[in-house]
């Protein structure tokens, strides 16, 4: 008996297929992890292994391209429930937010030391394909921006606008015991357009992963988000 050249054939479902308006009933064929073929018949003989989807939904994994793991909880046990819940939705691919400062490790330092125990505290405990981006927080951590996309394989970095002048520690305004950043750094907006600067020379220096190399920013105006809040505290 000849091998079956599938290894999964997913029948009855109802794809979602960006090329169509809506979901219409199909067969998927898998074959070493890939979609091989995707037809309105496939014959079961064909595979080693056939699910019925009995007119479920099948679409595409989502990827999460922001997630936060490790903020309120250890991180190697948020990232068995967050990723175990991620996946209930769909999503087979998250990508993470870390930053050093309080929450997440509690702890400061370069991220050339700090990512390494990232990786090890994440190691076999997500139930989905995971990555990391960055936050540059200190001065330091601009100069190290090259090291992480050669050397640590992280290549998206994240602004959060509202540490420059107000943060989750509350009514607290010691944004460097907050951020754990040593004396005479700020983050603001010069930082930030330093850390612009810093991504940018990464896609110059790395023309290779130049399309890979990105920068988000979570857009807040610090000084809206203090009036505000002192109106909700009042």
């Amino acid at each position: 008996m000849s091998t079956p050249p599938f290894d999964l054939v997913i029948l009855n479902a109802n794809v979602v297929d960006p090329a169509h308006d809506a979901p219409s009933p199909r067969a998927i064929a898998i074959k070493d992890g890939k979609i091989a073929a995707i037809a309105a018949i496939i014959d079961a003989a064909q595979a080693k292994e056939v699910i019925d989807a009995k007119g479920q939904l099948l679409f595409p994994g989502v990827v999460d391209a922001h997630m936060h793991t490790g903020i309120y909880s250890i991180l190697n046990e948020d990232a068995i429930t967050e990723s175990r819940a991620a996946a209930m939705g769909g999503v087979t691919t998250s990508l993470n937010y870390m930053r050093t400062g309080q929450y997440y490790l509690n702890k400061t330092g370069s991220y050339r030391d700090f990512f390494p125990e990232v990786l090890e505290l994440s190691a076999g405990n997500f139930h989905v394909d995971y990555a990391y981006h960055l936050a540059p927080i200190m001065s330091s951590h601009i100069d190290e921006i090259d090291y992480c996309v050669e050397q640590l394989g992280v290549t998206s970095f994240k602004i959060f606008m509202f540490y420059g002048g107000h943060g989750l520690h509350g009514a607290s305004n010691d944004q460097s015991k907050f951020l754990m950043t040593p004396p005479g750094d700020r983050y603001d907006i010069a930082h930030f357009e330093f850390i612009m600067r810093g991504v940018q020379r990464a896609r110059e220096t790395f023309p290779q992963h130049a399309d890979k190399i990105s920068l988000s920013l979570h857009c807040e105006t610090a000084e809206i988000m203090r009036a505000y809040t002192h109106i909700v505290e009042s």
